[in-house]
């Protein structure tokens, strides 16, 4: 009988343990913005910008790792030379980014 005293004299558990829950919650998913989502955004962006933007002679890669230089660019799809006399049309979609910039990468 003692002990079920002592227990009931015991302070009662402090409430606010759910409120911090909430902080480290909404901390990782601030967090998970930061490192995660607003890069891959921003690096979207930028390959959208550089499609929008293609010129003719432009050296380029495609999605499928086929290197080739822009002969014309159209509304939707571009015509690449990707050896003489030898054009395939592709959909802008597919263009990857500049072959300078992959060939960069690629030696380091």
């Amino acid at each position: 009988m003692y002990m079920t005293t002592l227990f009931l004299l015991q302070a009662p558990a402090q409430a606010g343990g759910g409120a911090m829950m909430w902080v480290m919650l909404i901390a990782m998913f601030v967090i998970m913005y930061f490192f995660m989502i607003r890069p891959q955004n921003k690096k979207q962006k930028e390959l959208n910008n550089f499609r929008k933007t293609l010129q003719v002679n432009q050296r380029v890669v495609t999605a499928g790792g086929i290197h080739g230089i822009v002969k014309e660019v159209n509304a939707n799809d571009v015509m690449l030379e990707i050896a003489p006399n030898v054009r395939i049309r592709m959909d802008k979609n597919s263009i990857y980014g500049a072959a300078a910039d992959a060939n960069q990468s690629q030696a380091k």
